[in-house]
């Protein structure tokens, strides 16, 4: 027994049917007409839709060999539960994370070892300098956020991030209007032409990171990006001198899905940047699979400054390699309230000047 074929409308996705009068298909919700010769191009293209195939190879980073973490210390936070490594010569020391502090917990054991590390190109002199301009002309800002004792909390911490590689080749189908109008002496007139549009082709990803520590906000790092993993060199424990490293506790495979989202957003609008001359642009399907894929694991440099404001936490981050820096500022109501009086009572002066002014005249 055969199955009858049956067609959605392009325009709307409503079901169509043979009209025998025109002698086309149409639709009975948007009112489209349609050749049979375009509608069966139209599902040849729809059968070419797949679904996505992003699977990595993430054998990233390496085994400690015996020695390697002697000299390497893990220390605590019973706050935040935040765990960072150290060289046995760091002092007693705050988390980056929250302020509080860390004791020492004993030599590093477990894990991996780093891929590579990108070392600090900023010190913390710079780091400070940065944050104060971010503070500069905030008059709005709460007197504790501008104390100098404030600045010296300023961490330098390497943030544990795994670094995707991969070829992506996509299959993409838009759907895209073109709209034209025109007017008699009588009506306005709005004609609008549906496409089926389709891009395929090919993007490189290298090094794409994604960081390894719920305790920092991938919105947050990735704001600080782009960070140079050119100049990123074999792992020594000599570059954590003076600096501390964050434990990762989302490992390479738990990181697969945020570099796919990544992946995924990115070549859809690099394609979608190739459709242009029509109204409107919208995706119907994307197809995305991987080859050559591979993941590293890096220590990537950033300047951190966590603190609490009336229960609220807020985090500062510079990049540690080329100082771009981000972070919200809280709002010190007070004064933002005492200057709308300001504002109010002068407006009135203003006003009531006006007035008198009219009353002479």
């Amino acid at each position: 027994m055969s199955t009858l074929q049956e067609y959605k409308c392009p325009c709307c996705d409503g079901a169509i049917a043979f009209d025998p009068n025109s002698q086309k298909m149409e639709c009975p919700y948007c009112g489209s007409e349609f050749e049979m010769e375009t509608l069966v191009s139209y599902d040849k293209e729809l059968q070419n839709d797949s679904e996505s195939n992003m699977k990595w190879e993430t054998n990233a980073g390496v085994d400690w060999r015996e020695g390697e973490t002697e000299g390497l210390r893990v220390y605590h936070c019973n706050s935040c539960g935040g765990e960072i490594v150290g060289d046995d010569t760091l002092a007693a020391s705050k988390c980056p994370y929250c302020g509080n502090p860390v004791v020492m917990m004993g030599q590093l054991s477990g894990g991996l070892k780093p891929d590579i590390i990108v070392p600090f190109k900023i010190d913390k002199k710079a780091a400070k300098k940065a944050l104060v301009n971010h503070y500069t002309g905030k008059k709005f800002l709460p007197k504790v956020f501008k104390n100098e004792n404030h600045l010296e909390e300023i961490k330098g911490v390497y943030v544990p991030f795994w670094l995707f590689d991969a070829d992506a080749r996509a299959n993409i189908r838009y759907k895209a209007t073109r709209t034209r109008t025109w007017s008699d002496s009588r009506y306005d007139y709005t004609e609008t032409s549906f496409y089926n549009v389709t891009r395929q082709g090919k993007l490189g990803f290298s090094a794409l990171p994604v960081d390894g520590s719920t305790k920092m906000a991938d919105d947050l790092m990735e704001s600080i990006e782009p960070f140079d993993i050119a100049e990123g060199v074999p792992f020594q424990t000599a570059y954590l001198a003076g600096f501390v490293a964050d434990k990762y506790d989302v490992d390479s495979k738990e990181s697969i899905e945020r570099a796919n989202e990544r992946i995924k957003k990115s070549t859809e609008e690099a394609f979608e940047n190739t459709v242009d001359g029509y109204t409107t642009v919208v995706p119907a399907s994307s197809s995305i699979s991987l080859a050559n894929s591979s993941a590293k694991y890096a220590l990537l440099p950033v300047w951190i400054l966590n603190t609490d404001w009336k229960g609220q936490k807020y985090t500062f981050a510079m990049n540690g390699q080329t100082g771009k820096f981000v972070g919200d500022l809280p709002l010190d109501k007070g004064a933002y309230k005492r200057s709308l009086w300001g504002l109010a009572a002068l407006l009135s002066a203003a006003c009531l000047a006006v007035s008198y002014l009219i009353w002479l005249f």
